[in-house]
């Protein structure tokens, strides 16, 4: 499974993004606009950074059609990426990646370079992915100076969906920007880090965007189609406020894993932090993108629908990849701990054995649990709307005064949750939430939006956090 420790997180230097927009399949979300009068418009650049949450369907980056114009850049359903042309001649070019995109805790770099002066294929069309030019599976030219639809004036552009539309985009998306009348390369837009090699995002708002170009940064919430550039904002589409989020291409939160997860009973929505249990199917347990083996942890739930029973809400270790077809938190030889919607009662399983002992109150409908993993001191606490369970107190360090579990230590954890036959709802918030939150409370970093008080000492689950405390 596609997962994020610590050895493999660092501290983004020098621009950092602020914020992004998470675009829901289920809701048929994108943003639209009408382009203009271009600069030049044989020449283009698209960056974006984006974030899958969905894989094995076909769904578009961004789509045009005007006339017999067309021009698209989608994920097709082998998890390639294509980028398809017509000109107005009916000339048809179709460039295929030869490599998939299927990992779903990753911010991937895209910067599409058009340049249809050029008499080749490979330098008409270029794709850089994280800083590296691509070589096609396939690629077909253009005629010589072949107008592409998206610097096409008058033609309508989507983002997050094709031009119908239809096909939507399920993931992220963060510093999406398009220069009209120039064909760049991708460090016009990021560098390798030195440290690290990781490649990163730098700050391209001084670069000169020509009539038709654009710069989304997203970080209006009351406008999250505005074009910081200062053209004409983009439409919004079946988008809230609520969409806006702290997940971004300098801060990585994590999801929930749909590439490992046990049956196939589960919904995921809103971009991977919402999961929708069909009734009927058993056992399913759900994990996380990110885990850690150290450092003080939090982050919330909140149960959208409390249908049914035996809803778990706890972390486990991350040796579960080999056993996902069950509920970790009671069957198992891993070392799971979790706190039980039934009775508000605590359960764990540890080498096989399994325990269910009196502990709090149980959770419903609009509650939220919140989860305190001190990995310091191998304990763990559990809130309900605000309040610790057990009259726990996660910042009493090795005492461990009130928690729910000591766990054992010198595992590597993450974030987890199970149900059985139950058509429960519910929705994570690791930091970047998919819910209003009514009063906002960041960690001690100043990271992450959270409904109740963050621990002192305890610090979102984000690559940056990870970097200093995991």
């Amino acid at each position: 499974m596609s997962i994020i420790i610590p050895a493999n997180s660092a501290v983004s230097g020098g621009f950092d993004a602020t914020n992004s927009l998470m675009f829901n399949r289920l809701d048929s979300a994108y943003l639209s606009r009408t382009q203009g009068t271009a600069t030049l418009a044989y020449k283009y650049t698209l960056s974006m950074w984006i974030k899958r949450s969905d894989i094995g369907a076909e769904m578009y980056l961004t789509g045009v059609s005007s006339g017999t114009v067309i021009e698209l850049m989608k994920f097709t359903s082998a998890n390639t990426l294509e980028w398809y042309n017509r000109d107005a001649a009916s000339n048809v070019s179709v460039a295929v990646t030869s490599n998939a995109f299927t990992d779903l805790s990753a911010w991937y770099h895209l910067v599409f370079s058009y340049d249809s002066s050029q008499s080749t294929p490979a330098t008409q069309k270029k794709l850089y992915i994280n800083g590296v030019n691509q070589t096609f599976a396939s690629n077909v030219g253009l005629a010589t100076n072949a107008v592409p639809g998206l610097n096409l004036s008058g033609a309508n552009i989507k983002v997050g969906a094709e031009y119908s539309p239809g096909y939507y985009y399920d993931g992220y998306m963060s510093e999406v920007n398009f220069i009209d009348g120039q064909a760049l390369a991708a460090d016009s837009f990021g560098e390798f880090d030195e440290d690290s090699g990781v490649w990163k995002p730098i700050d391209a708002s001084g670069l000169t965007f020509g009539n038709n170009g654009f710069y989304l940064d997203f970080e209006d919430s009351a406008n999250l189609g505005n074009d910081a550039s200062g053209g004409t904002d983009f439409s919004e589409s079946n988008i809230a406020a609520t969409d806006q989020g702290l997940d971004t291409c300098t801060n990585n939160f994590p999801t929930i894993n749909q590439l490992n997860y046990g049956s196939s009973g589960y919904t995921f929505a809103e971009a991977n932090t919402s999961i929708i249990a069909n009734s009927g199917d058993g056992w399913r347990t759900t994990y996380a993108t990110i885990a850690a083996s150290s450092g003080k942890w939090y982050w919330e739930q909140k149960i959208l629908d409390a249908s049914g029973s035996s809803h778990y809400i706890g972390i486990t270790d991350i040796d579960v990849a080999a056993n996902t077809a069950t509920n970790e938190f009671e069957n198992g030889g891993v070392s799971a701990y979790a706190y039980r919607s039934d009775d508000g009662k605590k359960v764990t399983s540890v080498s096989g054995s399994t325990a269910l002992t009196s502990y709090g109150t149980g959770f419903t409908t609009n509650n939220i649990v919140g989860i305190a993993m001190d990995l310091d001191n191998s304990k763990i606490y559990f809130s309900l709307n605000g309040t610790w369970q057990n009259s726990g107190n996660p910042e009493s360090g090795a005492t461990g005064t009130g928690a729910a579990f000591t766990i054992t230590s010198g595992k590597l954890y993450t974030p987890a949750t199970a149900t059985y036959n139950t058509s429960n709802e519910y929705i994570y918030n690791f930091g970047s939430p998919y819910f209003a939150i009514s009063s906002g409370n960041a960690d001690g970093n100043g990271y992450g939006n959270f409904e109740y008080t963050v621990p002192s000492g305890y610090f979102s689950l984000n690559t940056k956090n990870l970097a200093e405390y995991g």
